[in-house]
């Protein structure tokens, strides 16, 4: 793969990013700081934030251990990166759990957790950090959604509502913010070749399956996600809103 572009306009940008500690989200953090922004992030899991926290001061990358189930401790996060970098610019909303359960025993408990953890984070993330990006007149948010809430996949219900729900989140956040400059769009990945993933679902099997049913006979990487995070972020997708891109090398 060829290096990253480099977006000028990204320096000293502030961006705050959900499940920033591994996988998509620390390919994101990575992404971003290598473009000379200013990273914020939560997750939960502290020993993967710490190794990526090592070598960056302060200054550069923040962290904080938040359960975005905790909505006010969420938006006091957002807040709070903004005061220690003196704005935001750019929020990701990236924390996802895509646990499976039978639609036909599903609990109660377990579909509002899974909308509590993909959908509700989002958009109170989301507004929690309109004000910053208001007072600037400019912003972009990028939510996180999935090419299954296009395709379905079995017994993941409440996760593919909640992806699909992030689409119209995203459009519905492009018209009501698109008056104060800032632009929301949503990235639907295809099924990523994560660490986590690796170990978990995508077994070899799966990895066939799905070389079989795309376009282009790759894997999609973390990098190549963040790469499209880049590019949404920038200047250079400034007339790009309520759009939901995916990246799925011809998945659908």
């Amino acid at each position: 793969m060829s290096d990253t572009v480099e977006y000028q306009c990204l320096k000293q940008k502030v961006v705050f990013i959900t499940g920033g500690a591994t996988g998509i989200g620390a390919a994101m953090v990575k992404a971003f700081l290598k473009q000379g922004a200013k990273v914020a992030f939560i997750d939960l899991n502290q020993e993967a934030a710490s190794s990526l926290l090592a070598g960056y001061p302060p200054e550069q990358l923040w962290f904080r251990c938040v359960d975005v189930t905790d909505l006010n401790a969420l938006k006091q996060a957002v807040a709070a990166a903004a005061t220690h970098f003196g704005t935001l610019s750019v929020l990701i909303n990236n924390v996802a759990n895509d646990k499976r359960h039978l639609s036909n025993e599903v609990t109660v408990a377990e579909w509002q957790s899974c909308m509590h953890v993909n959908l509700d984070s989002a958009f109170f993330a989301a507004q929690a950090a309109y004000p910053f990006m208001q007072a600037q007149q400019a912003g972009s948010i990028i939510n996180f959604s999935s090419i299954n809430a296009l395709t379905g996949q079995p017994n993941m219900a409440g996760y593919v509502t909640a992806k699909a729900g992030l689409i119209g989140m995203t459009k519905a956040l492009a018209k009501d913010f698109g008056v104060d400059a800032i632009r929301v769009n949503a990235i639907l990945p295809g099924w990523v070749a994560t660490d986590r993933q690796l170990a978990s679902w995508f077994t070899a099997e799966e990895q066939q399956r799905w070389l079989d049913a795309v376009s282009l006979k790759k894997f999609i990487s973390p990098a190549d996600v963040a790469n499209l995070a880049l590019f949404l972020a920038s200047e250079q997708s400034a007339l790009i809103t309520g759009q939901a891109i995916s990246i799925d090398a011809g998945r659908v």
